[in-house]
């Protein structure tokens, strides 16, 4: 029934499923829908067909919501409104070419449907398709030139598109169109002016830029940001002069701002040292409270200058209380002579306080209150710590324990501590030590969920975030509605360590989850920020959403992921024994995975392993085709440049003698490539002299389980005498404590030490 025109009653009861529709009142919808179907003259209307069918999705019903739709499409495909409402169903299945698709359809149909053509535009900015997003969005200008968000929209597309004259055309005359007076301020007014500013920066045009907000500033809401845009624009222009006095003024308002202290410098174009700590000298004078002029020359003095400036900065830290002093000073921690001049100090510092209650036995005046000697502690843990000495660490944060058993902070460094030893369940203890003193400070809650999880005590994180999560459905739930991301990554670790891949791939997927969801949101604020205005803010979440996935927790379950499914591959969860083998006509796909990794870290201890066993792979299979024998023997000679693969191994092992990573990867492959060679491979990979410079914790706890696991063939009692070795390295460090009450079975030692991979980026 193509082309029915509805008589007056059923094209007004028509109208009204339109509106129902609209106010979601979708029950109501389809009575009106029902009236019209029951008619025998219109029991096949395309267009009411379609509706019910779109009504239909909005109350879940899928299956029935197509079937109509394709029904009324079928019924009468020259309706324009029978391919929107198609492209609106597939929309909702986040099918976006294919809505695409209908909307072009419907917009040959009806070429200047403004609704289509909004919808068009929504979906060619969601996917990115800026060619198309600007045409339609000139479309939509010559149908609505008076309206605001066409011409912001047109705008926005070439300002994407790089096109910033235009763009800056299309701005401006749209701007001498709003009737705003000089003097007042308009937040919305004041967001297109700043936007205006934002896309001539962007533009280069740097005179044009200071002019334009210069001559607007009155009418700009945040002021604040505005003195930032000048002192920036004017240190390109070389304006030093200038720029200065934007700087200072900017340091007057906010004196911890160290971006501040950076465009001063530059404007003052400071070229002695002595110039350099006069200016921040002037600025702690007149700040007397703000750290960050007394801190930030500490970085540039050396010798006997840092050790006086550093004696006065630790002194009124210690004294007053300053629990975040230590990760103050950590980006010091480069310099060795810092910080033997840091130790010496503060060790001195100490001895005194325990002795006389000054910083000094020398000084005289009021002595200081105990609880200056309880920071100097808490911060020599700290300062132990990120050396690596553990025993010094423990017991200065046990002293600060002893003098005050109910600071937070200081059971907080005792599991951080444990931590780097490698001792997690002893961390985790000492953690939960630190929430029970403040249950009601969600923080220190969600950190102690964490450290549990590292130690595979998952139901106990679980219960540990219930307090915090919504009641009447469990936590693990509501914390994955929450896209609590954190807790999630931590779990699939987790899982992983245990073996459990089934519940680790589950959270991997709820993550991907998340970060579609994250994509799909963007959605609602394509017509809502030209809206209300916030252009800038607007742009800025376009380029976040176009690299969203290189998140750290997308990257963190992506590599979970893809160690688990490569697991399960090459160790199906079956009864067979028999592994699998390398699927004659997939070489080809691995062979452009090994080069893509191969261009991006060509020294890559996994790498290397991989490089070896695919090469050794590809050796063993005789019956390739020829031309695959031929493109896989000319690029493979190109990565091993025309070596066999033990002297590629050997030159690996030299090239990093250093690292024990490396080491222990080319030791693998030297038994892998000959198993006679035992011996000397297991030499190599325990390397414990004072040449190696990588014997943190996450990769001894690699070597000894790459003793148990078969990677260098049977060898516990060398497995033992490594153990013993790292134990008198690192004696805190649980997986390398000798076993008690346990079965005497190094594969218990494996399952033992599997548990702590999870200090990797963590130490």
């Amino acid at each position: 029934m193509p082309n029915v025109l509805l008589p007056p009653k059923e094209s007004n009861l028509f109208k009204r499923i339109l509106k129902c529709y609209e106010q979601k009142q979708y029950k109501n919808g389809l009575k009106f829908c029902k009236m019209i179907l029951s008619n025998p003259k219109f029991a096949e209307h395309g267009e009411t067909l379609a509706m019910k069918g779109l009504t239909l999705n909005c109350l879940g019903k899928k299956e029935e919501a197509y079937e109509f739709v394709r029904k009324g499409l079928r019924n009468d495909v020259k309706s324009h409104v029978c391919w929107h409402v198609y492209g609106l169903l597939q929309r909702s299945d986040k099918k976006y070419d294919e809505a695409i698709k209908c909307y072009r359809n419907a917009l040959k149909l009806d070429k200047d449907n403004l609704q289509i053509l909004r919808d068009l535009s929504l979906l060619q900015i969601q996917m990115r398709d800026l060619e198309g997003y600007r045409e339609t969005r000139y479309q939509l200008l010559q149908l609505r030139p008076t309206q605001r968000a066409s011409w912001i929209g047109y705008a926005i597309a070439y300002h994407l598109l790089k096109d910033y004259d235009m763009a800056l055309k299309l701005l401006e005359e749209f701007r001498q169109t709003q009737q705003v007076p000089p003097n007042k301020i308009d937040y919305e007014y004041s967001e297109l002016i700043l936007y205006q500013n934002q896309v001539m920066r962007e533009a280069d045009l740097l005179q044009e830029s200071l002019e334009h907000i210069e001559m607007y500033e009155k009418q700009i809401c945040d002021k604040l940001l505005v003195e930032e845009i000048k002192g920036e624009i004017l240190l390109k222009l070389g304006r030093l002069k200038e720029a200065s006095e934007v700087f200072k003024n900017l340091i007057d308002r906010n004196a911890e701002n160290w971006c501040y202290y950076e465009g001063l410098e530059k404007a003052l174009q400071i070229s002695t040292l002595e110039e350099r700590l006069q200016i921040y000298e002037e600025i702690s004078k007149q700040h007397p409270k703000a750290i960050t002029p007394r801190r930030l020359p500490l970085t540039l003095v050396p010798g006997e200058r840092f050790r006086e400036l550093m004696d006065k900065f630790l002194r009124v830290n210690f004294s007053k209380g300053c629990p975040p002093l230590f990760t103050t000073l950590k980006s010091l921690y480069y310099n060795t002579e810092k910080v033997s001049i840091i130790q010496e100090l503060v060790t001195n510092y100490e001895a005194s306080l325990k002795t006389c209650d000054f910083f000094s036995p020398y000084e005289n005046g009021e002595k200081e209150p105990p609880t200056t000697l309880l920071w100097v502690q808490y911060f020599l843990a700290q300062h132990f710590d990120k050396l690596g000495q553990y025993s010094l660490a423990l017991d200065y944060i046990n002293a600060a324990i002893a003098s005050t058993p109910t600071l937070i902070e200081l059971f907080y460094m005792k599991a951080k501590i444990y931590k780097h030893i490698g001792n997690l369940k002893e961390a985790a203890k000492w953690m939960d030590e630190a929430q029970s003193l403040d249950t009601a400070d969600r923080f220190i809650n969600s950190k102690c969920a964490k450290y549990m999880l590292r130690a595979n005590m998952i139901k106990e994180a679980e219960e540990m975030c219930s307090k915090f999560t919504r009641e009447g459905t469990s936590a693990m739930e509501n914390l994955n509605e929450m896209q609590c991301m954190w807790f999630q990554t931590e779990c699939i670790s987790a899982y992983q360590r245990l073996g459990r891949y089934g519940d680790a791939l589950k959270k991997c997927h709820e993550v991907e989850r998340h970060f579609f969801e994250i994509t799909d949101d963007q959605f609602d604020f394509h017509t809502y920020c030209m809206r209300k205005m916030t252009l800038r803010a607007y742009v800025d979440l376009l380029r976040l959403e176009d690299i969203l996935r290189r998140h750290a927790f997308y990257f963190k379950a992506a590599r979970s992921a893809i160690e688990i499914y490569l697991k399960l591959y090459d160790n199906p969860l079956t009864n067979e024994s028999k592994q699998q083998e390398i699927n004659s006509g997939k070489f080809l796909l691995m062979l452009q995975s090994v080069k893509r990794a191969f261009a991006i870290n060509s020294n890559n201890p996994w790498l290397h392993e991989c490089l070896i066993r695919f090469s050794k792979s590809v050796s063993n299979h005789s019956n390739l085709p020829d031309i695959v024998s031929k493109v896989l023997s000319q690029e493979m000679q190109k990565i091993f440049v025309k070596k066999d693969l033990e002297s590629f191994n050997e030159d690996f092992l030299k090239r990093n003698a250093t690292s024990l990573q490396h080491l222990l990867s080319g030791a693998k492959m030297m038994y892998f490539l000959d198993k006679s060679r035992q011996e000397k491979a297991i030499a190599i990979a325990t390397r414990l002299d004072e040449t190696i410079k990588d014997k943190d914790v996450k990769t001894l706890i690699k070597v000894s389980e790459a003793l148990l696991d078969g990677s260098f063939g049977n060898c516990s009692s060398q497995y033992e005498e490594y153990r013993m070795a790292c134990h008198n390295l690192l004696p805190f460090t649980s997986a390398f404590l000798p076993a008690v009450n346990e079965v005497d079975n190094p594969n218990v030692a494996l399952n033992h030490t599997a548990n702590y991979d999870v200090l990797a980026n963590e130490i």
